[in-house]
């Protein structure tokens, strides 16, 4: 069993660091202040093609795994961006994965060459309001009306639908049957038809540069055309993509901790009280080792996930474990890394207040660390389902 990066994978790893070199602390500090897009990122990395890292050759893509994505955004993450450097782009890297799998031939070449150049955003409408974790109960629907679909309803938690051309839309095109709750569910990729639609920015308490919305369907038309797969059968091309999602997010956890914890450990050697450096105490070293080797851990989670999958064997419980894992230790990382700062590290100088506020996303989304214990104690020690 080999733990080193392959060669290519750490040419890969330094190709990143490269393009996201250009952009520092103020870079990130000034998109946290003024909340644009931070387009001039978004445009090198879909200029360097990285935006198809994991969509087939064929298409325009580098025909690679899930492994390498996880490599790439936790790369990313660890630049300084934090989620606003990943969120930019993580959307375009794991979404298109159910029209890669399960979309017709025209669909993938009608939009996975777009995809990969960056030429058009997309944006992920699946969580509503009145669901929340529970999709089989999402209430937007869409009702066939010859060759469209009229969409009405609303999704809640949407990122970058400011700026996005497209969204994977899931609805409910039949009622909810309990007996089979997930039938009647069904997948769209489609325009986003902003004279149909009303896009509501939530306020939050971080990564102000990439959105987070609620949007309102007032009669949306979706073409016949832009259904992906069957009618019905949404909720099982969905599942495709959220695995990958959580590897993602867990690389993404893990690079924000790493960069946490590289500035904790930097400013405990140059920061002097009772004349000695502060790092020289044990009350400060050993939380940052701990913070380390938990951060060590996560990956090596976050990486048997992604090989799973790669390997198209089954890795829901790894997926979930990677994404709780990195997100306690990323969490616990970056809390160290303010109080290692002291005062300081309530001071926007020097960054570590920024990564605390970002690390709550990985933390709370795409889903809580409760769900995901819930999930390991069902299907990992056959314990009784408990919701």
């Amino acid at each position: 069993m080999d733990f080193s990066l392959a060669d290519d994978q750490k040419i890969l790893v330094e190709a990143i660091e490269a393009t996201a070199k250009p952009f520092d602390d103020e870079y990130w500090r000034a998109r946290d202040d003024d909340g644009k897009f931070p387009e001039e990122f978004y445009r090198a990395f879909a200029d360097g093609g990285w935006l198809g890292i994991a969509l087939p050759e064929v298409y325009g893509g580098a025909g690679l795994g899930v492994t390498e994505a996880a490599l790439m955004m936790m790369t990313i993450a660890q630049s300084g961006g934090a989620m606003a450097a990943a969120s930019s782009l993580h959307m375009n890297i794991f979404g298109p994965k159910s029209i890669a799998v399960f979309g017709s031939s025209e669909q993938k070449q009608r939009w996975l060459p777009d995809i990969i150049k960056g030429r058009y955003k997309m944006c992920f409408g699946v969580t509503e309001p009145d669901a929340g974790l529970d999709t089989t109960r999402i209430s937007t629907k869409a009702q066939l009306a010859g060759d469209h679909y009229v969409v009405t309803g609303e999704k809640i938690w949407i990122s970058t639908a400011q700026v996005a051309e497209k969204i994977m839309l899931l609805v409910r095109t039949s009622p909810r049957d309990d007996n089979n709750p997930t039938h009647g569910l069904s997948l769209f990729f489609t325009d986003l038809y902003r004279t149909r639609v009303t896009i509501r920015e939530i306020e939050k308490m971080g990564r102000t540069s990439v959105d987070s919305n609620e949007i309102f369907f007032d009669y949306m038309h979706v073409p016949v055309r832009d259904l992906i797969g069957e009618e019905g059968k949404g909720f099982r091309y969905i599942l495709h993509s959220l695995n990958p999602e959580r590897i993602l997010i867990a690389s993404e956890a893990i690079g924000i901790g790493r960069d946490a914890l590289k500035r904790a450990s930097e400013y405990a050697q140059e920061r002097k009280v009772f004349q000695r450096p502060i790092g020289q105490n044990q009350s400060i070293q050993h939380p940052l080792a701990q913070n380390w080797m938990e951060l060590e851990a996560a990956v090596l989670m976050t990486f048997k996930a992604a090989c799973l999958y790669d390997r198209a064997e089954h890795c829901g419980l790894e997926a979930n474990a990677a994404k709780y894992l990195a997100a306690e230790a990323a969490f616990k990382a970056c809390k160290q890394a303010m109080m290692t700062h002291g005062g300081m590290g309530y001071a926007r100088e020097f960054h570590v207040e920024r990564l605390m506020r970002e690390i709550m996303i990985p933390y709370l989304a795409p889903v809580s660390q409760q769900m995901v214990l819930n999930f390991i104690a069902e299907k990992a020690l056959s314990l009784p389902k408990s919701y």
